[in-house]
């Protein structure tokens, strides 16, 4: 007798894909890939997660990989392979190398399909997190468009909240997805004004049937979001606090800096106009050489604490180390009464150019930040929608 032949194995069903691109920088990609993996999760516990291609990177248990998938692995305890979760990553000089013909594109490629293969074999849906806009990547042939028709993924366009500049960037991003074959999953609106809700929802709706595209999302905007740590700020400007350190991991507004060039009079009028304002955590910026300044900020610290009032605020000073160095009595004053002060050593105009256009991004070391990202977007997102 013959026997009889075997049956043919049914393939695993193929991960689904949802490739997340913005419109452009800056407009919450990342936070809301993470509302994303947070609602992902609630309905299933196969969930993968890979940045195809990566710029901004980091050193994470020996292996190099862009700073959002350490961010997503460490946050959601990510299964998956570091390695294979980062499959390209363009650090300086690698542009050039791809142009020379050092680096191929099917070696490109490769790694990423080969990431696709690993990531997906074991999850029932895949988030891909793109990098910028849809055009990005364009120079070493791995734009986001590319990358996503090469892993046959669906694409969720983010842009900030609005009507008309925000259809625009969209229409842009639409026919980029459209020359390379991807099909648009939806859109996310982000950053909305609270009072503008309504209005939005109900217009990009009708939008968006131009493109008979389903609008994912709206989400108003949450100030918290855009706030940042004291940590950050300090690496920002390459210092460290001299004292004052509890006050490091507590979330600071980049927009509620205040410059005092003159003299102590000017320092308490920009302190009455802070708490006027409601600022509680202010970040006053001085020259070093103001002594005057300085220890008014340290009686004006001691004033609170004594009023049993918290006080928020921190003093950053500036000036070269190399040219102008504190008086060694004040710094002692601020160590003993542990103020929260920090000296960056550049010109004042170099420090106030950098908070004003300093963009607070979510980090692995932010995890409160991060928490309220994850459950903010998580419930604005219409998920049977993004799954059909």
């Amino acid at each position: 007798l013959t026997p009889a032949p075997l049956p043919t194995p049914t393939p695993a069903p193929m991960a689904k894909r949802i490739f997340v691109a913005a419109t452009r920088q800056h407009v919450g990609k990342t936070t809301t890939s993470l509302g994303i993996l947070k609602g992902l999760f609630e309905r299933t516990s196969n969930v993968g997660f890979i940045k195809p291609v990566g710029q901004q990177h980091l050193l994470v248990d020996g292996v190099r990989v862009d700073k959002d998938v350490a961010l997503m692995k460490r946050f959601f305890n990510l299964k998956h392979e570091l390695a294979d979760m980062s499959p390209v990553l363009i650090p300086q000089g690698y542009t050039r190398k791809y142009i020379d013909g050092e680096i191929t594109g099917d070696t490109q490629l490769a790694a990423i399909h080969r990431s696709m293969e690993r990531v997906g074999s074991n999850s029932d849906v895949v988030l891909l997190e793109g990098t910028g806009h849809t055009g990005v990547g364009s120079v070493v042939d791995l734009n986001n468009a590319q990358v996503a028709a090469q892993l046959d993924a669906s694409m969720v366009l983010v842009a900030n909240g609005g009507l008309g500049s925000a259809y625009d960037d969209l229409e842009l991003n639409r026919i980029m997805c459209k020359e390379y074959g991807v099909r648009i999953n939806g859109v996310v609106l982000n950053k909305v004004l609270p009072s503008k809700m309504e209005m939005v929802q109900d217009y990009f709706t009708k939008l968006m049937r131009r493109w008979d595209v389903p609008l994912l999302g709206v989400v108003p905007d949450k100030p918290f979001l855009g706030k940042t740590l004291l940590y950050d700020i300090e690496r920002l400007l390459d210092t460290k606090l001299i004292a004052g350190e509890r006050f490091r991991m507590r979330h600071y507004n980049p927009s509620e800096t205040v410059m005092i060039p003159t003299n102590l009079r000017r320092f308490l009028q920009k302190v009455e106009e802070a708490d006027a304002m409601q600022w509680t955590r202010p970040l006053f910026v001085t020259h070093v050489s103001r002594s005057d300044i300085i220890l008014g900020y340290i009686s004006h610290f001691q004033k609170l604490k004594l009023e049993k009032v918290e006080h928020g605020g921190v003093l950053v000073l500036t000036g070269p180390r190399e040219k102008h160095r504190m008086l060694p009595y004040i710094e002692d004053m601020i160590k003993t009464y542990d103020v929260p002060v920090m000296h960056a050593s550049m010109a004042t105009y170099s420090v106030m150019q950098k908070m004003e256009t300093f963009t607070p991004k979510l980090t692995e070391h932010d995890f409160p930040r991060v928490q309220a990202a994850a459950e903010h977007y998580s419930e604005y997102l219409d998920f049977n929608k993004m799954l059909r």
